[in-house]
């Protein structure tokens, strides 16, 4: 069976001179260099396409020759899924990020991060909504959602979308959007990239010379008080306010809580709005100060670490009540070790305004997305993996009032039950415009979708 996919790989090297490199080559070392080190994957072959047309050629070349493909933009989906055993098409080479005359929207390259877009809007004073992240690729965060300190004020990454380009599983490139290929539009705006490779997508691009935000931190030992509090505040916020809360650790080990909240409204009013947050405890450190939409999405850039092991899960949350509260402090005093977390992730606001058979996204109401990390060096044995494993599932047990499904970009592989709950009503049209556009499920290492419906 190697084999076979070696002599594939080589193979569709002859088919895309100059495109493809193979293991122990440095493009490959960097292209499969992603943020959650991946154990017992090897891609065959790693294609870096430029354009569209490169993309098409590697998917018909892959097809024939019989590598499974996927898809690799930013990289930073904690389950791998940006590599698989055969073919990997490399989109990290295509980051251009155009703003149009009118600065209203902005064309963006299939493997363009937020850091990428951030470069481009930040010196105009615009913004697109693109995750909490700097590193993330947009099209990825975009395609399952896109969460993030905007989500009050202007939705999620995919309802801020009004086109996409996409290669399909049988070599065509279309144009998606309101008009055009409308079934395909609207599962992209939930369904990730099931239906094929996503080249280039226009944003709306908002006008946010500036925001206040900060990152305050409070000890571990005032944990309860500190999120009671600091949901109070929440509980009425304007859609111009988001927070985010999340437990995690220090360089030397101790638990700290991190309140970042965001205002994203008239600057004037930013000051008076935050202020309240840096009094939620004993401010350890921290301060509220205007500052650039891209100062703010690289505030948690330095927690991120390449190179590192990580397992991951996650539940959506009705609200941040004293039973989740209680959950999130149990789960940190009986962390396995430094590398665990917890990371909480608002939708409101306008997010919560958008009707539920708009997208294929599957939840619009308000809740929380609680992500439950823990990342820790390669292992030595199988034994490392399973304490952080059992460690993040009885975790994700502790929330009794979680809500069916969850964020299908935080969900496994094999998490299929869930994935069916989490698009909810929207299920069974997902799953037909699937069978319409990839009937063979070439793009099967993408997010997970329902199987039955």
């Amino acid at each position: 069976m190697l084999d076979s996919i070696d002599a594939a790989a080589r193979s569709l090297g002859e088919d895309l001179p100059g495109l493809v490199s193979l293991p122990g080559d440095d493009r490959y070392a960097a292209a499969t260099s992603i943020w959650a080190k991946q154990v017992g994957v090897a891609p065959a072959a790693v294609v870096h396409c430029r354009t569209a047309k490169e993309v098409q050629a590697t998917i018909r070349s892959a097809r024939k020759h019989g590598l499974p493909l996927s898809v690799r933009g930013g990289g930073h989906d904690w389950a791998g899924r940006a590599l698989c055993d055969g073919a990997v098409i490399d989109l990290s080479g295509m980051r251009n990020v155009e703003i149009s005359a009118d600065r209203r929207t902005a064309m963006i390259a299939g493997g363009a991060r937020a850091a990428d877009v951030i470069a481009a809007t930040d010196p105009l004073g615009l913004a697109v909504v693109a995750g909490s992240v700097s590193r993330v690729g947009v099209a990825g965060l975009t395609l399952g959602g896109g969460y993030g300190p905007l989500i009050g004020r202007f939705g999620l990454a995919l309802d801020n979308v009004l086109t996409a380009e996409i290669v399909l599983a049988d070599g065509r490139i279309l144009y998606a959007d309101s008009t055009t290929n409308v079934d395909l539009f609207w599962a992209l705006r939930g369904g990730g990239g099931n239906f094929g490779v996503v080249t280039a997508m226009r944003h709306r691009v908002h006008d946010l010379p500036s925001v206040h935000s900060g990152m305050l931190v409070y000890p571990f030992s005032e944990a309860r008080a500190v999120l009671e509090r600091c949901s109070l505040l929440t509980a009425q916020a304007p859609d111009e306010l988001t927070v985010q809360q999340t437990l995690v650790a220090d360089p030397g080990g101790a638990v700290m809580v991190l309140i970042v909240p965001t205002w994203s409204g008239q600057p004037e009013d930013g000051e008076a709005r935050l202020q309240p947050f840096t009094r939620l405890g004993t401010l350890l450190a921290g301060r509220i100060e205007r500052q650039s939409y891209a100062a703010l999405l690289s505030m948690f850039d330095p927690y991120i670490a390449n190179g590192l092991e990580t397992v991951m899960d996650s539940c959506w949350l009705p609200a941040l009540d004293r039973n989740a509260i209680d959950a999130f402090i149990g789960a940190m005093d009986d962390r396995v070790s430094p590398g665990c977390a917890i990371v909480t992730h608002e939708f409101r606001g306008a997010a919560s305004r958008v009707a539920e058979a708009a997208t294929a996204f599957g939840l619009r109401r308000d809740h929380l997305v609680v992500e439950i990390l823990a990342s820790f060096p390669d292992r030595s044995d199988a034994g490392d993996w399973l304490r952080h494993w059992r460690w993040v599932r009885a975790t994700r047990e502790r929330f009794a009032s979680a809500l069916p499904g969850g964020y299908p970009n935080f969900l496994a592989s094999d998490d299929l039950d869930r994935a069916r709950q989490s698009y909810g009503g929207n299920a069974a049209r997902l799953m037909q415009i699937k069978r319409r556009y990839d009937p063979d499920n070439v793009f099967s290492s993408a997010i997970p979708l329902p199987r039955s419906t």
